[in-house]
């Protein structure tokens, strides 16, 4: 990937850049008619939490399929809200300890294992992102755990499965993206929940 442009992650890029501005011209439309004082009906309620939540996820989706820079780095402010505004509108919550910025490269490759661990968390829970040198660790701790082994073998250097859904891209993805900084995934399990490391 690193030999020429990586053409998925710049699409992901381009996508997340054009819906931004929209969604958040629609989030400060929302503010402005509060502002004159439109009341907060379950309408607009629901309408507010809508937007709040497509812009997480478009934050989100930005670094984990965006095209990142050869040493762009991002900072663990960012990070955290990133995570805490995708938390209020999902089952998971999050846990950043990392203090540090840290490579985006780097990022996109949690925030894609971050999407792994989700597939497998059918009823929510709380994922803990911590680092040791350079060394991350993503722990997922929940009541129930349900992995599917035909993905996770993806992981393990099983390849691409037949049949495999646009929901479970971040299978091949991630494999791809530990490649380009020489990296791999490994996969625990204990009795909180799942442990991805690389």
């Amino acid at each position: 990937m690193r030999d020429g442009p990586n053409l998925p992650a710049l699409v992901g890029s381009r996508i997340c850049h054009d819906l931004i501005s929209p969604i958040g011209a629609i989030g400060n439309g929302l503010e402005l008619l509060s502002l004159s004082g439109v009341g907060r009906s379950p309408e607009m309620e629901l309408i507010t939490e809508s937007v709040e939540n497509a812009s997480a996820r478009i934050r989100f989706f930005r670094v984990a399929f965006g095209a990142a820079g050869s040493g762009q780095r991002i900072g663990a402010a960012e990070v955290r809200g990133i995570l805490r505004a995708l938390g209020r509108g999902g089952r998971l919550s999050f846990d950043w300890q990392v203090e540090e910025d840290a490579l985006r490269d780097e990022v996109q490759c949690v925030f894609l294992a971050i999407q792994c661990l989700e597939s497998a968390l059918p009823a929510g829970g709380t994922v803990t992102i911590s680092r040791t040198g350079p060394d991350w660790q993503v722990r997922a701790e929940a009541a129930t755990v349900r992995m599917e082994a035909e993905l996770w073998s993806a992981l393990d250097g099983g390849g691409p499965q037949p049949g495999l859904s646009s929901a479970h891209v971040q299978f091949l993805l991630l494999p791809a993206a530990l490649t380009s900084l020489r990296r791999r995934a490994t996969i625990e399990t204990d009795e909180a929940g799942l442990i991805l490391r690389f």
